[in-house]
């Protein structure tokens, strides 16, 4: 009977994986067809390079054109040389930025689905991280769409099968040049630990109809519960990267992600992209609101997701980005 009951558990990290992309969340409704003002917000990339950099300045992140983006850039790096609060600075000028759920693809590099290979006006979780965190490093908006490649897929190398998939056993490892995972230290020596067991190749095969080889890998990895991380809060860092660690039936994993920033008080705050937009919140006010959460479906009777605690990872004092890997000729052997 052990065979029998080995596959489900095999076949979670894909599903996993595929609320991962949206924070776990259910997809929200199509999206209205916009209004002519809301339309209008966005300018033409004529009227965008001729803008004043002060009307630009006044507009959220979300509402500006490429062009309007890659300006604000440029000012954030030049007005801010501090990267930790240039990555709080960007990431609130996208406080009230919508949520979608699946937003982004590797369309037209790639065509398994159509959807695009960066979004300005909508956001999920791991999106918002990514934008933020390439914005900071970047001082044009083509460094930016470079940076943003090389955070999201290994080595810089654009694909649905180097996509970094799985926050913990992909992103953070890929990522280590940016940030490194300090929640062993931060949890201590009896803080807990999971096994998380994924297969890439399954994944890859159901969810984005890839073939690609790939081992089945296991790792454990360390969280801080829930209940301790007031206790520790005062030890995170401006644009240090938060994990959710959420959990059902048995099995943990990374259901959502977002930044750590510090309030007027020195607070540290939670921000990031979920349903319905861009928030900025205690830790407290979270974990309360994710209690609530499981509280109704307990009184529903449904088998929701627990809070267990959250995974942090240090922004690194000294960032050297490394070079991406060139494209391979696709069909050929790289160097043909």
């Amino acid at each position: 009977m052990r065979p029998a009951r080995a596959l489900p558990a095999l076949l979670l990290p894909a599903l996993i994986a595929t609320l991962l992309a949206g924070c776990a969340t259910p997809p929200p409704a199509p999206p209205a067809t916009p209004s002519m003002a809301a339309v209008d917000a966005v300018p033409t990339a004529q009227v965008a390079a001729s803008e004043p950099l002060d009307a630009i300045l006044a507009k959220p992140l979300y509402r500006m054109h490429p062009v309007e983006a890659g300006r604000y850039i440029a000012w954030a790096h030049d007005a801010e040389p501090d990267l930790r609060k240039r990555i709080a600075a960007i990431a609130r000028k996208n406080l009230g930025q919508p949520y979608r759920l699946n937003l982004l693809g590797e369309f037209p590099y790639q065509v398994h689905d159509d959807l695009p290979m960066f979004s300005l006006d909508h956001s999920d979780c791991v999106v918002f991280a990514e934008h933020t965190y390439a914005m900071a490093l970047s001082q044009s908006w083509e460094e930016f769409f470079w940076m943003l490649q090389r955070i999201r897929y290994r080595d810089g190398v654009v694909g649905v099968a180097t996509r970094n998939h799985y926050t913990e056993m992909d992103w953070n490892v890929a990522n280590r040049w940016l940030v490194t995972d300090v929640s062993a230290e931060l949890a201590g020596p009896d803080g807990p630990a999971y096994t998380m067991t994924i297969d890439r190749a399954r994944f890859l095969k159901t969810r984005h109809h890839t073939d690609a080889s790939f081992p089945v890998e296991t790792s454990r990895q360390a969280y801080v519960p829930k209940d301790r991380v007031a206790v520790i809060a005062g030890q995170l860092r401006e644009g240090d990267l938060v994990n959710v660690i959420s959990t059902r039936g048995g099995q943990y994993w990374a259901s959502h992600v977002g930044l750590v920033v510090l309030g007027a008080d020195g607070q540290r705050h939670f921000l990031h992209s979920s349903d319905p937009q861009v928030r900025e919140e205690t830790f407290e006010s979270f974990i309360a609101r994710a209690a609530a959460r499981e509280e109704r479906n307990r009184q529903a009777g449904k088998n929701g997701q627990v809070l267990a605690g959250f995974k942090f990872l240090r922004l690194n004092d000294d960032v050297t980005v490394p070079p991406m890997a060139p494209q391979p000729r696709p069909g050929h052997p790289a160097g043909a």
